[in-house]
């Protein structure tokens, strides 16, 4: 076997490895300016990128920018009563399975505890309860939609 371009020891690689490790460096080159001869030592992998967005493209020069639509103004109506809101990230189901009966309904009044609807989130079905007595007045989600964290799912009143 050959002498090695560099007159290292085990023990100088490892010292070099923690250096590399405990600077949290990306790598270390040593070089021997006698030969050329070149030894890189690399620390971990730093992560990928972060993957960006498609560029926004503008608009060709001399062609004016379409006018935004005016928003129609949203009309703040008044809510008479308790909004339920999903406590979980998950799909919403008005019955306990398709062949039963809802939950509950438009007009339905219930009490504080009953099951009002079910929440699936990680393949567990969860039942969540009414939070107060009343009467349903509206269900916004519809049966076997996504429903996000928070979002309201009804109104009892």
């Amino acid at each position: 076997m050959g002498k090695l371009p560099f007159d290292l020891e085990i023990k100088d690689i490892s010292a070099l490895a923690d250096l590399i490790n405990d600077k949290d460096l990306g790598e270390i080159l040593l070089e021997d300016k006698t030969n050329g001869a070149k030894l890189v030592i690399k620390g971990k992998c730093p992560p990928p990128p972060m993957p960006m967005g498609a560029p926004a493209f503008a608009a060709p020069v001399g062609t004016p920018a379409p006018a935004p639509e005016a928003a129609p103004e949203k009309k703040e109506k008044k809510i008479d009563g308790t909004v339920v809101k999903a406590p979980i990230v998950g799909t919403y189901y008005s019955s306990p399975s398709p062949d039963k009966p809802a939950f509950v309904t438009v007009g339905k009044k219930v009490k504080k505890g009953d099951v009002i609807m079910i929440i699936e989130s990680m393949k567990i079905m969860n039942e969540i309860p009414s939070p107060c007595d009343g009467e349903v007045k509206e269900i916004m989600a519809q049966n076997g939609q996504a429903v996000e964290y928070d979002e309201p799912v009804m109104i009892i009143g």
